[in-house]
């Protein structure tokens, strides 16, 4: 009795850390909120308490995703697909596997990223998850999106957001849009794009989802810096930054520095330039994203050739083809050949237009329609 008593007194005190924690993440208090889901893993699994292990293994890992910590989240995954698969939860089993393939996705790896989402959608479907589906195909949407089949990609946005209206979850909503929206820009829809941020804007501002405002308004910021409104896209880079600061968020606000180092390249600050790019790849660096520094690297190739260091340019843009090639980044690939090309085209005196009419297929392939007036590429 005396035993049950203690383990009944654990289990009331292992609730209580995880409700704290729940409410620090709810106020996106990242890194307060894992020390004390942290605290409670260590005391369920002293306690063999699986299902509770569970539940701070998976909230441990979408942390840690948060803060760019990949390897670590990956690994709270692992352990939480392992004690799924001990309790035989089905949708515990795929629930695990979403969040190991989103962490394997931040790290360039979206092979197997869509091989785990893939087994997940299987469980879904069987169990007629329709919120394990909506959210399952969120996640294939920014995979496809890295892929670079920025069709199917849009497509997996559509099918996502039409569920997560149909179930009333505006949250998720919002985060389709968002994921509409980067994949529209990408597309060279631009206008598109800057609607769908908007209106998931408008939605994170009535939720008062600081990590959704933020995204939205890093989307916006970029939607406006291809619409070469400079103003106002610094205007909603800045707003990004402040609240990405505030959260701790060091991965996406890689992507608002190297935002912010592209408008700085279109309108000739090119030490500002280097400024926010040399950020933005200490960033990546730290989170080990190929594809955020094969884009700083674009960005540095651009600035030594726009200062005459063709050589310097051309080992830059060589270093990012290899990056591209490795992890079989298709549009990053399009990219880093257009802008050898143009290289090329100055040493050899070609014809400029012709050109980027060859690269042109590259991108029709993907779905993605891009002027190119020259140098400085406005890259989306």
């Amino acid at each position: 009795m005396l035993q049950l008593s203690k383990n009944s007194e654990k289990s009331q005190e292992i609730n209580s850390i995880i409700f704290l924690a729940e409410k620090l993440r709810e106020k996106f208090l990242y890194s307060e909120s894992l020390k004390l889901f942290e605290k409670a893993l260590k005391a369920c699994k002293m306690m063999n308490d699986h299902q509770t292990y569970f539940k701070c293994a998976i909230s441990s890992g979408d942390i840690l995703r948060m803060l760019g910590k990949f390897n670590r989240a990956a690994e709270r995954y692992n352990e939480a697909l392992t004690i799924a698969k001990k309790l035989r939860d089905l949708t515990k089993v795929a629930d695990a596997k979403i969040g190991l393939g989103l962490s394997f996705r931040a790290q360039g790896k979206w092979k197997d990223t869509l091989k785990l989402l893939k087994e997940s959608e299987i469980i879904y479907r069987r169990k007629n998850d329709i919120e394990g589906i909506a959210f399952l195909k969120w996640a294939e949407g920014g995979t496809l999106r890295i892929k670079g089949d920025i069709t199917n990609s849009i497509r997996s946005y559509k099918k996502s957001l039409k569920m997560f209206k149909a179930i009333g979850d505006r949250a998720g909503s919002g985060y389709c849009l968002c994921g509409l929206g980067g994949a529209s820009r990408v597309s060279g829809k631009y206008i598109n794009s800057l609607r769908f941020y908007t209106e998931a804007n408008k939605l994170f501002l009535t939720l008062k989802d600081t990590f959704g405002k933020a995204y939205s308004y890093c989307g916006i910021g970029n939607a406006y810096r291809l619409m070469n409104d400079f103003k106002n896209s610094s205007k909603y880079f800045k707003k990004a930054m402040r609240l990405y600061k505030k959260i701790g968020d060091k991965v996406s606000y890689a992507y608002t520095l190297w935002g912010f180092g592209i408008l700085y390249l279109m309108i000739g600050q090119y030490l500002k330039a280097s400024e926010y790019l040399k950020m933005a790849l200490s960033f990546f660096k730290l989170t080990n994203d190929p594809r955020g520094i094969i884009y700083c690297e674009l960005g540095f190739g651009q600035i030594a050739l726009l200062k005459c260091k063709n050589n310097s340019a051309k080992n830059l843009f060589l270093a990012a083809e290899r990056k591209s090639k490795r992890y079989n980044f298709a549009l990053e690939k399009c990219h880093v050949r257009l802008l050898l090309n143009y290289l090329n085209s100055i040493y050899f005196r070609k014809d400029q237009k012709l050109i980027f009419k060859t690269n042109k297929k590259c991108y029709n392939v993907l779905g993605v329609k891009i002027e190119f007036q020259g140098l400085p590429f406005n890259i989306p």
